[in-house]
């Protein structure tokens, strides 16, 4: 892969990561009852953000780990064991994801059946959706990554 390429996309990793985290820090202060909300009062009296802000580590474990990937590619060691181990903790992290995401949304239509929950059902589902093909994608590279290591390794 040309190193242009791969600069590109450890740029784009690292752009999301940057995007993912300005919009957990930036978005809390809009929201409809935290308007008018103190710092202490948005970020100290809002469990579920702070559900968020822990649910949110799987991921931000996710872009550091395909950054690592994308520059053991760069390096020539793209059937190495390290990328191997690094797609692997993308794959469980998705799933992680997943799981994180999916228990409020749980809580959303069970508890809270009456109140106006569409929106965040909406991004819930389509966070899940994204983690499912990002992990599915990730064990198709772990089996593909996997034979290259091995057959790398007999030729050695």
């Amino acid at each position: 892969m040309k190193r242009i390429s791969l600069v590109f996309l450890q740029a784009v990793v690292v752009l999301i990561g940057i995007g993912v985290l300005t919009f957990m820090l930036w978005e809390p202060h809009f929201e409809g009852r935290n308007v008018d909300a103190t710092f202490f009062q948005v970020y100290f009296n809002d469990l579920f953000l702070a559900y968020a802000y822990a649910a949110s580590i799987p991921f931000f474990v996710a872009v550091y780990n395909a950054f690592k990937a994308l520059g053991c590619v760069g390096q020539g060691k793209a059937f190495s064991r390290v990328t191997v181990k690094a797609m692997r903790t993308i794959r469980r992290c998705a799933l992680l994801l997943v799981g994180l995401v999916a228990l409020p949304e749980a809580y959303l239509m069970i508890v809270r059946p009456g109140d106006d929950i569409a929106g965040g059902v909406a991004m819930g589902l389509m966070v899940i959706f994204v983690s499912l093909v990002v992990a599915a994608g990730a064990d198709v590279l772990v089996g593909v990554l996997r034979s290259g290591v091995d057959v790398k390794s007999e030729s050695d």
